[in-house]
Parts: structure tokens; sequence; C-alpha cells
């Protein structure tokens, strides 16, 4: 974003405070939001579409006494401005007093901010995102058993995200983001597979080559041809890095404040307590440098630094904001996340899984019988009680080998059991922004279709 826009982004929430000021809030912040995407996609050899997107929003948070508000537009005149102002005003006087909202208090505001790196300054030409999406599409095509393709994409955004409050903080940061991917398919008539691969990354140089992205995409969907079906039972399950993931956002819902405050996680009761073995560590770190989900500051202006969530398998604190400190009595963790329309809700920045001391094929090597997972489908978690059930595909293992590929599967069991169980490789890679190696988990049920 160029420097007279970032000027005037300022300028325009400095006025809109100063408008929430002369109404009769107590307190206010403001959000501001610019985006801006181009991307590019192909199937076939052909390009088929061409993006470019642009867009801004503003939103407000209205404070009078403990009752609040928020409202967003994009319309950035000031007559919609003072519009609305009054519509938060209205609203907030409407809803009930919550006792534990506010602005994040001063002694806690980031003062100090680290350099990241988040923005990488060169905007590729489309020309560049087409040559990606067609080079990750020609790859994947030229392997052997690909028959059809759902396409290659390439992408770049560019999002920067502002933060003011009345009582004195003032941030804003820029992000870019570039990505490419492929999605093709092996086989014919109703004997057809599909899989697919992609990179995303903070700067251009550290994106991985397309060709390598869809000749992974490729000779994945290769692998996946003639399934079988499983046997029923209780086995060891693997889950590739690509899912495993996963597994550690469940993990992140069961601990954000939100979650402890109404009651609704099955580790409610777990702090300061084991819940993984002892080896286990767990890292949200929100000053990796290039990292896809850094942030100097968090959505209310507070102090961010990495913290250790898991240590020798022992769950050392919540993701909290600052309402969810208050309601819990504890200190805030600087994890507030939000948009322009959207309260602070505590979220995780760059959380990750530690790397264990094997290879994934030692991992596998004792596994008489066994599913290793390359793919999820479905939703279905109770973050109430820890049971999980989604449907699952992949590769069956036999006598410590992948060996033949499977579809049509649920594979259930109960987090909290799942996460006792658990055991890392050490492929460890930094590519998600909620990242894990593959996993091992003891005991859990597959059911064949």
């Amino acid at each position: 974003m160029p420097p007279n826009n970032r000027e005037s982004s300022i300028s325009l929430i400095n006025k809109l405070l100063e408008m929430a000021k002369q109404s009769d809030a107590v307190a206010a912040d403001v959000v501001y939001v610019e985006d801006l995407s181009l991307t590019a996609t192909c199937r076939l050899g052909k390009i088929e579409t061409i993006e470019r997107s642009e867009g801004k929003e503003i939103g407000l948070r209205l404070l009078i006494g403990r009752k609040q508000a928020i409202v967003s537009t994009s319309d950035m005149t000031d007559v919609a401005l003072n519009a609305l102002v009054e519509r938060a005003k209205s609203m907030a006087l409407a809803v009930p007093e919550d006792p534990y909202c506010g602005l994040l208090e001063p002694q806690l505001l980031s003062t100090n901010w680290p350099s990241l790196e988040l923005i990488d300054p060169e905007e590729p030409k489309v020309e560049l995102l087409i040559d990606w999406a067609e080079r990750a599409e020609s790859a994947a095509r030229e392997v052997p058993g690909v028959t059809n393709s759902e396409g290659g994409e390439g992408s770049w955004n560019n999002t920067y995200f502002a933060f003011a409050t009345t009582n004195g903080f003032l941030g804003h940061y820029d992000r870019s983001r570039f990505t490419c991917s492929a999605s093709v398919l092996a086989g014919e008539d109703t004997s057809m597979e599909r899989d697919y691969d992609w990179s995303s990354t903070c700067f251009m140089e550290d994106l991985i080559n397309p060709e390598t992205i869809g000749r992974r995409a490729g000779e994945g969907a290769v692998k996946r041809l003639k399934p079988r079906k499983a046997e029923s039972g209780k086995v060891p399950v693997v889950y590739h890095p690509r899912v495993s993931g996963g597994i550690i956002r469940h993990f992140c819902d069961a601990i954000s404040g939100s979650a402890i405050t109404r009651g609704t996680s099955y580790l409610k009761n777990s702090l300061n307590k084991q819940v993984f073995s002892n080896d286990i560590k767990i890292t949200d770190d929100p000053h990796r440098k290039r990292g896809l989900r850094s942030r100097p500051f968090d959505a209310e202006g507070g102090t961010t630094k990495p913290l250790q969530i898991i240590d020798d398998g022992i769950l050392s604190t919540w993701l909290l904001d600052s309402r969810a400190a208050r309601q819990l009595g504890m200190s805030n963790t600087g994890h507030a996340a939000r948009g322009t329309s959207s309260l602070p809700t505590p979220s995780p920045s760059n959380l990750y899984l530690h790397a264990g001391v094997c290879s994934p094929s030692q991992l596998i090597s004792d596994i008489k019988s066994g599913l290793y997972i390359t793919e999820l489908i479905g939703m279905g978690v109770n973050s109430v009680t820890g049971d999980y059930s989604r449907g699952a595909a992949g590769f069956w293992i036999d006598k410590g080998e992948i060996a033949w590929p499977v579809s049509e599967l649920t594979v259930a069991g109960n987090l909290k059991d799942m996460l006792a169980s658990l055991t890392p490789a050490n492929d460890l890679l930094f590519q998600f922004g909620i990242d894990a190696p593959t996993i091992r988990i003891e005991g859990m049920t597959v059911a064949g279709q």
C-alpha cells in the first residue's frame, strides 16, 4: 500500500475517533482494512480467469458505560461516518450491559513493535501469475496417469491493517501473500481420483517451484487410484502434515478464552494439567519473520510475544483477549483478533507442534495394520465433549509400510484421548500458520463405508 494511502487512512481513523468522542461514548476503537488481490487461473492449458479486487472497510466499536456496539462501512464520506457513529450509539444503548467489555488497559498497550518482514514490496504482474498457474498445471498433467484437471492458480494479496483507540493506541502494518496451486484427476469414468498441492508465502522468493507443486499434485492423484475398502476396527492412525495441523486447530479452539468462559470446552478443567505426553511442546510465535499469521500487535493493540502453550505435555495457559482475561481473572496474552464488523476474540498466531525425534517411516514401521490419512472431509467435532468423527481418505498401513489407497472411511475418537496418545515425527515445516509434523495417534476407530 503506497505511503500516501497510509497517511490518508490514518487521517480517516483519527477523524472517526474524534466523531466518537463527541458522542456520549466512554471509549471507542477503530479497525481499518484495505485489501488488494490479483488471481489468475488456467485449466487444460488455457487461461480461465483473471481477477483483480480492491476493497476497503472501516469498523467502529463504541462503548457507553458497560454497553458496546460495533458497526462498519465501506463508505468513507463524512456523512457516512457521522451516520456510523449515530448508528453505533443507538445500538449500544439498546443492548444489555457486559461487565467485562472495554478497551485494553493503557499499561498493556504495545509500544515496541518488532520488524517481522510481512510485506514483499514487489507487486507481481498478472503475466507472472498466469505463468505460475500454467507451469503448475502443466507439470501435474505430465504425470503418467493424470487424465483431467481442475486447474492451476497463481495469486497475490496485499492486506493493510490499521487499529486505533481513544486511549492512545495507533498501529498499522501491511501483509503480502503469494500462492500457487494445482488440482488434477487421474483415472477414467467412475474410477477417478483427485489430489492437489499448493504453496503460500509472504515473500515471492520463498514460494515452492510451480513444477514441484504440480508434480506432487499429479503423483498424489495417481497414487490414490483403485482404492480399497478398509476393515473396521481400532488401529493406529497417522496424519500427513497437510492434515495433522487440523488436530492442533481443534486443540486451539478448546483453549480459546471465549470457550473457557462459556464452559463449552472439553479442556475447561485442564489448565496446568497433563494434556499431552511428557515430551510434547506447542509454541505460539507471533514474531516469526515472514510467518503467515505473524503480527506486531494484536487486534486490541496489545503486546504480542512468543508463548509456550504446552511444555512437557502440560497446558500452561489459555489464549486470551482482554474480555476473557477479565472474566477469568487472568492476565491478557495478546491473542485478540477481529475484523471490521466483529468484536475481539482470542485466536492463535503462528502456533505449532514441535517436531519429534523419529522420521515418518520410523513412526509407521511397527504398525501391523493402520491408517495413513492424507485428506479429511467434514467437520464432525463436538467442542464440549471432545468427540471427533471425520470422513477420511489416504492409504492403508500394512506391516509397517504404506501399502494401498483407501477411501470412504470414517475415523473417530475423543480429542482428549487423541492428544494424550499423540506422537510427532521429525518433519515439521512451517507452511500453513498452524503447523504440525506427521503425527501418530493410537487406538482410533476406523469404519469402512
